[in-house]
């Protein structure tokens, strides 16, 4: 049996079957250096940037340890991000498949607190959420660790950078001293090392420097002097290489807004994400994007974290980050699945110094290249391929996706393939279609009926 197959470690049975089902068949290089360690009930340091597989890594290690007879809190999953946390909660939802009756809680801000504490009253055996709404919830008494015999810090540096620190030692405070503690972050500064140091039991450390093939990726760099050669170098490279997906990295949430704003002037199928936004707009932004209604993210480092989106084509960096390992994990998001990737990085006479560190870690000579012909600038650039429609109803109204694709295939309606991803939350849902459709799409969702009622119905633009 090959060491790399699920097959090859102490899972249950269950838990195997259910990874086959989810054609879970090789464990990627984080996987097969952390499992055995966090199975063997070790405290591990694992540094793997996003699509590196770490998620499935320690939701394999707290579902071991579960006893889900015991209905209290047995694992804590602590993420920077809402949207973070939204997707690790649904990947162990679905690695948790096979244990009936196993309730996985998320603990998020944006909502209210109350509806939360009441959930809490009911018991979970997982819980994942972001530090400041962890911490609320110590501090007003209504969730409690003792039972915790697994504590997951996710992306832990990006939870520092954004100030997360003492919301992190409350929790660690709450938690009981015998219990296993797994770190996963990026980049290993010096403060996580601190960290680590100050609440882990001699950690093993794993360490997976690129999930992705150099030659997968084509990284271009060229020399610009202001935000406005930076503005024409990128409108030049979006009308050249017309990406259907591509990211663009801003490093302050100011800027980020103001580039979003000229692409979108300019025609361009482009939206913000960063951490100023309310959070239905984040939820906006991050449904638009994945389901192909905009191409273009315009997004700090921070808020694109956990941003878990298939056969990106290309990342600008519009700056270069403040850190090599950042660049690093930025580019990282292309060039996945074996499709090509292309990276293009604007940088100045003042980032002369961050250009040589890069040099050292990307093993090569960075030289400018140049842009392609102004000429471009007078195309027409192009429409997103999908647009979203936003109901007023989701779960608690009983609708499922499948009744909403009814709703749209009906007669005289648009064919299943013509219906792009659909997405149902508590009060609401979006779902995707393609763009030259769009009127017949919406009359059908406005004038017919879900579930037996009709909901308001809006088209969401830029």
């Amino acid at each position: 049996m090959s060491e790399t197959s699920f097959a090859s470690l102490p899972l249950s049975e269950s838990l195997l079957s259910n990874l086959d089902s989810l054609d879970y068949k090789k464990m990627t290089e984080i996987q097969a250096q952390s499992l055995p360690l966090i199975l063997n009930g070790e405290d591990v340091i694992a540094q793997g940037k996003t699509g590196s597989g770490k998620t499935a890594a320690f939701t394999l290690g707290l579902l071991h340890n579960l006893n889900v007879q015991q209905f209290r809190i047995q694992s804590l999953v602590v993420c920077p991000t809402r949207e973070l946390a939204d997707q690790v909660a649904t990947d162990i939802r679905k690695l948790a498949r096979s244990i009936h009756n196993i309730k996985v809680l998320t603990l998020c801000g944006g909502i209210p607190l109350g509806p939360q504490a009441g959930s809490l009253e009911h018991g979970a055996h997982i819980i994942v959420g972001t530090p400041g709404r962890i911490q609320d919830h110590l501090n007003r008494g209504s969730l409690d660790l003792q039972h915790v015999n697994t504590l997951v810090l996710d992306e832990a540096d990006r939870m520092l950078e954004m100030g997360f620190q003492d919301a992190i030692d409350a929790i660690i405070e709450h938690s009981p001293k015998q219990r296993q503690t797994l770190l996963f972050s990026a980049t290993y500064p010096e403060q996580i090392q601190k960290i680590a140091q100050r609440i882990m039991n001699s950690p093993k450390q794993v360490t997976v420097t690129s999930t992705h093939d150099n030659n997968v990726i084509e990284q271009t760099f060229y020399q610009v002097k202001n935000h406005q050669d930076r503005m024409i170098a990128l409108r030049l490279l979006l009308n050249k290489h017309q990406p259907e997906s591509s990211v663009v990295f801003c490093n302050t949430k100011r800027e980020v807004q103001e580039v979003a704003d000229e692409l979108a002037n300019r025609g361009y199928s482009a939206i913000a994400l960063h951490g100023d936004l309310e959070q239905k707009d984040r939820d906006q932004a991050l449904i638009r994007f994945a389901n192909k209604s905009a191409r273009i993210l315009v997004a700090t480092d921070v808020a694109a974290r956990g941003l878990d989106i298939d056969n990106l084509s290309a990342v600008f960096n519009f700056h270069v980050a403040h850190d090599q390992e950042v660049h690093v994990h930025r580019i990282g998001r292309t060039g996945r699945a074996g499709s090509k990737g292309l990276a293009f990085t604007f940088y100045s006479h003042k980032d002369d110094h961050r250009i040589k560190l890069l040099e050292d870690i990307l093993d090569r000579n960075i030289n400018a290249s140049p842009l392609p012909d102004e000429n471009l600038l007078e195309l027409t650039p192009p429409k997103s391929e999908m647009i979203t429609i936003r109901i007023e109803g989701g779960k608690k109204q009983k609708i499922r996706p499948g009744d909403i694709v009814g709703a749209l295939t009906g007669n005289d309606g648009i064919t299943g393939q013509q219906v792009g991803k659909i997405y149902v939350a508590d009060n609401w849902s979006y779902v995707a279609v393609e763009r030259d459709l769009l009127k017949v799409a919406f009359t059908k969702l406005s004038e017919g009926k879900l579930k037996g009622r009709k909901f308001r119905v809006m088209v969401v633009r830029g």
